[in-house]
């Protein structure tokens, strides 16, 4: 979860890293007068999803191979601070049964963490990177982005998306599930492509109907199909259906992959240009497409546009968070109170910890929506509040910043889940643990929900030794709240950190 906790100023540097299923890629880019001046850019060809071994496993031969590639970005990226890097997985990780036994060995060779997001999150991405470099006022635009182990398909206008889709199949994926054997056919292309189609079924009438003016598409296939038809004279900077049917036509002229040769084909791309040109195809069909443009922008220009925007007041999480509160019709007073004396105990503990901002922002949001379980029972709410926070599509924010939300939220009362806090990555579990803290206090401070201004409070941290400092009087006339602090200094025992109450 990256951020430095300082402001982006004119000039700075940013760096966006994207492992997909086929390649990894990285742009470092110049922050300037609102825009990004890209100033570097690297790609290596890995094919993680090659490595997938159906099981959640992956070939150690291609985890060294991942590896090697991301301490070599990582040389490049080494005079960059933390918070100015962004490093996003994609399917392949999405597929492994444990993430962490490549996660902790990769973000040790690239230097930072890595977060993985869901399907539909990259789909906000590759949007939000195509719809940059998109002149405004096209009107609404359909987004399509065939990766290696997974396609995304997006409707959005201006920056916003209005629909966003992961379908289960990529150029990586798509080669080894129907040409695994390396032999191409007329028959074996056709049963493949009907199987494919299928996939679309589940959302192309309803895209159709959104409608769209204007179709991209964008990453590696899509360029390379776009590369293969403007060789062939059959379209320069778009793809039409009829470039598409001529491409086939002429791959299964050839009797194995290996034995293909198009205009404009690399050889780099060979190995895996069947399985992309199946889901265009298929795509073309069931989606009705006549031509599909090419875009210069992917997911990794999409998401330097979303740091920018995170860094400024643009952060598409605040937006997320107010409507899954509002969703689950949230009493936003009491929300307000939560957050305002979470804030209050953060900032005075925050620097002894070294919290920064991050963990700050995370701890509103937690604030916002921790009583969203209220909706489902009032018993266990706060376990309620997190399942959904948890298992519910949250634009804007990863797969661990999810996660580490809802165990927020999870441990903001009664016994502290600390199973929970030690499955996060090992660099937000500690943080986690500390930021509960203000968190309970807070929420068994308001647990009356009275709209009561609440005395001046201190609270002082000395490692994981505290001491929360409040009125006697003020003790003595709500000797509830009184009882429950001392309930809560057994709490947070458990968990290794020590409370002291002090009457002042």
């Amino acid at each position: 979860m990256p951020g430095s906790g300082r402001k982006l100023l004119d000039g700075d540097l940013l760096a966006a890293v994207d492992l997909g299923s086929n390649s990894y890629h990285m742009v470092v880019a110049q922050y300037v007068l609102g825009q990004i001046r890209v100033v570097d850019r690297l790609r290596e060809t890995v094919r993680m999803a090659e490595g997938l071994n159906g099981k959640g496993g992956l070939d150690a031969a291609v985890m060294q191979r991942a590896l090697d590639t991301l301490s070599r970005f990582g040389q490049r990226l080494r005079a960059l601070p933390m918070g100015r890097v962004r490093a996003i997985a994609t399917n392949s990780v999405r597929q492994l049964a444990h993430p962490q036994s490549f996660l902790i060995p990769a973000e040790t060779a690239l230097g930072h963490g890595i977060e993985v997001v869901s399907g539909r999150e990259e789909a906000r991405l590759i949007y939000l990177g195509v719809a940059h470099a998109t002149p405004p006022g096209d009107g609404r635009r359909l987004v399509m982005d065939i990766g290696g182990g997974s396609t995304e398909f997006i409707i959005g206008e201006g920056f916003e998306t209005i629909e966003r889709e992961s379908l289960q199949v990529g150029c990586v994926a798509t080669t080894r599930r129907f040409f695994g054997n390396g032999k191409l056919g007329r028959k074996r292309w056709h049963d493949a492509l009907t199987e494919v189609s299928a996939e679309f079924q589940q959302f192309a009438a309803a895209y159709r109907q959104r409608g769209w003016q204007q179709a991209l598409g964008a990453s590696g296939t899509i360029k390379a199909i776009g590369q293969v038809s403007a060789a062939m004279r059959l379209g320069k900077g778009t793809v039409t259906a009829e470039a598409v049917a001529e491409i086939r036509t002429q791959l299964l002229k050839f009797p194995r992959i290996d034995d293909v040769v198009l205009p404009g084909l690399s050889a780099e791309r060979r190995p895996v240009f069947a399985g992309g040109l199946l889901i265009l195809e298929a795509a073309f069909n069931e989606l009705g497409l006549r031509q599909l443009h090419v875009s210069k922008n992917a997911m990794r220009e999409g998401v330097l546009y979303d740091m920018i925007g995170r860094a400024t007041d643009q952060d598409p999480r605040n937006a997320s968070i107010r409507a899954l509160s509002l969703r689950y019709g949230a009493d936003q007073a009491q929300a307000e109170r939560v957050e305002n004396t979470t804030l209050r105990l953060f900032d005075q503990v925050g620097p002894a910890w070294a919290l920064g901002e991050d963990m700050r922002r995370m701890l509103a949001w937690a604030c916002r929506v921790h009583e969203i379980g209220l909706a489902i029972a009032h018993s266990q709410y706060h376990q309620h509040s997190a399942y959904v926070i948890e298992h519910s599509d949250i634009a804007g924010f990863s797969r661990q910043e999810q996660q580490l939300l809802a165990a927020l939220v999870r441990s903001q009362r009664r016994s502290v889940a600390v199973s929970v806090l030690q499955a996060l990555p090992e660099r937000l579990s500690g943080p986690a643990l500390l930021c509960l803290v203000p968190l309970r206090l807070a929420v068994l401070l308001h647990r009356s929900h009275d709209p009561a201004k609440l005395p001046d409070l201190s609270l002082e941290a000395d490692g994981l030794e505290l001491r929360l400092g409040l009125p006697r009087k003020w003790l003595e006339s709500h000797r509830l709240t009184g009882a429950d602090l001392e309930t809560e200094v057994g709490y947070l025992a458990d968990a290794g950190l020590t409370l002291s109450i002090d009457p002042g």
